[in-house]
């Protein structure tokens, strides 16, 4: 069973969101990645290929954005959804995501379950599986 697993990679600095999110996903039964740093998340995401990754914008390293535009931009990671989790929520942040690739762009301080409803959506429903 834990074969089948999916692969979460989450980047934030933030370690009270880390915990919160990471525990919530690991309930669902996900393998949860962790990075708090741009650059180790890129190197993550092409090592491990993740199912999904949970990215905030301001890291340490590479920001969020370049993180998401250089794998987006590779024909080996483009389909890897992303679901941009980040304090920055104004018009031209938003639009910003868009032209990296980002699948979803929610704003801090967020709902959990919405969380979980975008990655169920994402996934095609894996949580809990």
């Amino acid at each position: 069973m834990s074969e089948n697993k999916k692969r979460i990679l989450l980047v934030d600095d933030e370690e009270d969101v880390v915990n919160m999110v990471k525990m919530r996903l690991d309930a669902l039964g996900f393998e949860t990645l962790v990075a708090a740093d741009g650059n180790i998340a890129y190197q993550l995401a092409r090592s491990e290929h993740p199912d999904l990754i949970i990215l905030d914008v301001m890291l340490p390293g590479m920001d969020g954005y370049q993180v998401a535009r250089l794998l987006k931009f590779d024909q080996k990671y483009k389909n890897i959804p992303i679901i941009m989790l980040t304090a920055k929520g104004q018009k031209e942040d938003l639009e910003c995501g868009q032209k990296v690739g980002v699948d979803v762009y929610l704003t801090k301080p967020f709902e959990a379950s919405e969380l979980v409803d975008q990655i169920n959506r994402l996934l095609g429903g894996a949580a809990g599986a």
